[in-house]
């Protein structure tokens, strides 16, 4: 174990973490989520929930400023509803360490799997939450 960071961020994805650049893209996906159809760089998280997740990984990890949104997630198909309090744990999660952190931007569930196919890496969770899925796009550390 490591001083500092948290026991949730295994090696795998601590070192995903650190292999990433500026403006790749990380997905932390529900456990309905396709993922091994969609990337070849899985990292399994199995029982862990997204927001927990996102509340380990933020301190480490800083969001791209250099575009509108650097959080993604899948909106709604026609006819289903989102569960509003999804975005408000990611969020509250994520703002402990970037509490200027903007909504994330809502987007058509093809184009979320499009996106994902193009990510640097898919995190397989055990959230069960309906349209749990989020990306997050990797900034530049400003130290």
């Amino acid at each position: 174990m490591l001083i500092g960071i948290s026991p949730l961020i295994s090696p795998g994805l601590l070192n995903t973490l650190y292999l990433m650049g500026h403006g790749d893209e990380i997905v932390l996906a529900d456990a309905h989520f396709p993922g091994e159809s969609h990337s070849t760089n899985v990292i399994r998280a199995d029982g862990l929930k997204i927001a927990s997740l996102l509340e380990a990984i933020a301190p480490l990890f800083i969001l791209d400023q250099y575009v509108e949104n650097p959080l993604i997630m899948m909106d709604a198909v026609e006819g289903d509803t989102l569960d509003p309090t999804v975005e408000s744990t990611y969020l509250s999660a994520i703002r402990k360490s970037w509490p200027d952190t903007s909504l994330p931007e809502r987007i058509e569930r093809f184009a979320f799997y499009d996106r994902a196919r193009a990510a640097f890496a898919i995190i397989m969770t055990g959230e069960t939450a309906k349209y749990g899925n989020i990306i997050l796009k990797k900034g530049v550390t400003p130290f």
